[in-house]
């Protein structure tokens, strides 16, 4: 115990230095982002990207932004596929070994993230250093390194292409973390890289159910699916029972906000919360003080940030603005640079600013309608091509229709729900919500994941509406007339209910 209080106390004094740095960075938030965007020119000016739009004589951000397109996946895709085939100094310097796989694409039912050495190190791992290295700082009495913490990732297997690796995000890091890391979580790195999910899952409860747990890092909507099989398997009444020692959720991904009461009565006390704001493209922003509902900006990762504000997102015409420009309160579609060789690449997350000095956000939305309440990226692309071919294959027509959520509750499994009108029905329902489901599976990998056993998602709730409904909702919402449309996709229910509601009159 003495061995494990002093480890405690060196590596907490170790992280905290980082602190003097992050506050440099809060204090010259417009010097810092500079550095890194000329640092990173500098670094990639002899690769094919930096050649064809003429890295070297870029000198002021403005050159910058005439030169250098903004970019979705689709039209940098070319330059990933070629990293990925193994050529060197297409975006980056060198060959890039490692490729994050995440869906969100329009074309695509997968996206391949570069993940350099550089963006592994000084991006990804950094800011795990620094959330800890906050949340030390903010609360000095922590015992986090006298306890474990349970990390739980999705899936976490790693496939080989053209002498290159792909999988998960939290696959590649799990594989690369020092070892210092390694004695201090659980499960272990071969429990996690486990691929079967029901299998992992059930190695994953062995292996933590009499751990002492001080911490839990995750996705909101995972992470409760796993601690309600531990109060099964262990017949405890809550979390605290199994983990009395537990301090902190370190969590991300999707809004903790429909999760928040049932976090706290399936774990039977107070504990600290931390959201991060981490993707495969990049870590961007970690909860800096105890209690907020904002992010701060992390401004030396190795990432420049670029912003598009949302009135005026125009996808024939996009026009960025730097950090120093950003306004309060506004929604902006976030554009990056970073040391994956990713340029003024579009992520499709739009934010807010909630403080300019220092530089905080909380996260808005997508630049397209979605469905993002339990980490499945649900975008419209993948929901108009479903319900076509479901529609072709029942003779079905639809006018109009909008999705939502619905969030889990006591220990059951969410949801999408669905109000559809038709022009004409389908010849078989049961037919026709099945290839609308197994549609979005075979488009959308991380629904499909979601899906899997029914363990996060249930199939799709679909109700149909009564003639002209739509219509009448928008019109007693004021909002008639071809510029107002309605609401496809929405993250939560506030569209959904009133619709409900008014379908039953």
């Amino acid at each position: 115990m003495a061995t494990k209080a002093l480890f405690n106390m060196a590596v907490n004094w170790f992280i905290r230095q980082r602190i003097d740095q992050i506050q440099n960075f809060m204090n010259h938030p417009i010097e810092t982002q500079q550095g890194v965007l000329f640092s990173q020119l500098f670094h990639a000016d002899e690769t094919e990207y930096g050649k064809k739009y003429g890295f070297k004589d870029i000198s002021s951000y403005r050159d910058f932004q005439q030169q250098v397109p903004i970019v979705n996946y689709e039209e940098f895709e070319p330059y990933i596929e070629k990293a990925r085939q193994g050529h060197k100094d297409v975006s980056w310097p060198g060959v890039i070994r490692q490729f994050a796989k995440s869906s969100g694409t329009t074309n695509a039912k997968s996206k391949y993230i570069p993940i350099s050495d550089e963006s592994l190190e000084d991006c990804h791992f950094k800011a795990g250093k620094d959330l800890i290295s906050i949340y030390a700082n903010n609360h000095p009495d922590n015992q986090l390194f006298l306890n474990k913490n349970l990390r739980l990732g999705g899936s976490s297997e790693l496939y080989e292409s053209f002498n290159t690796k792909f999988g998960d995000l939290s696959a590649i890091l799990i594989e690369n973390l020092p070892f210092w890391i390694e004695i201090t979580t659980v499960p272990s790195k071969k429990t996690s890289l486990m691929s079967e999910w029901e299998t992992k899952l059930k190695a994953i409860v062995s292996e933590v159910k009499n751990q002492d747990v001080g911490s839990l890092t995750g996705v909101p909507s995972w992470m409760m699916v796993l601690l309600q099989r531990i109060l099964i398997e262990t017949g405890k009444g809550n979390i605290s029972e199994v983990f009395p020692n537990l301090e902190v959720f370190f969590h991300g991904g999707i809004s903790f906000k429909p999760y928040k009461e049932q976090y706290r009565k399936i774990i039977g006390k107070d504990i600290n919360y931390y959201e991060i704001y981490n993707a495969s493209e990049g870590f961007f922003g970690i909860q800096d003080r105890s209690g907020s509902d904002e992010m701060l900006l992390m401004l030396d990762y190795g990432i420049f940030y670029e912003f598009i504000p949302m009135e005026q997102f125009d996808r024939n015409n996009l026009q960025a603005i730097p950090l120093e420009e950003v306004e309060l309160g506004k929604n902006y579609a976030v554009v990056i640079s970073t040391n994956g060789g990713l340029w003024r690449y579009l992520i499709g997350d739009t934010v807010k600013f909630t403080s300019l000095s220092p530089h905080r956000i909380q996260i808005s939305g997508r630049t397209k309608h979605y469905i993002n309440a339990f980490g499945e990226e649900l975008m419209i692309d993948n929901v108009e091509t479903a319900l076509k071919k479901a529609c072709d294959a029942t003779e079905a027509h639809i006018l109009d229709y909008t999705g939502a959520p619905v969030f889990m509750r006591e220990g059951k499994s969410g949801a999408h729900e669905w109000l559809l009108e038709f022009a004409k029905h389908p010849t078989n329902f049961d037919e026709f919500s099945k290839i609308f489901d197994e549609t979005l599976k075979s488009l959308n990998s991380d629904y499909e994941a979601k899906r899997y056993l029914n363990m996060t998602l249930n199939p799709p709730i679909i109700h149909t509406a009564k003639p002209q409904l739509f219509y009448q909702w928008m019109e007693s919402r004021g909002k008639l007339g071809g510029q107002n449309k309605v609401p496809r996709l929405c993250n939560d229910r506030q569209y959904i209910e009133p619709l409900l509601e008014l379908n039953k009159n």
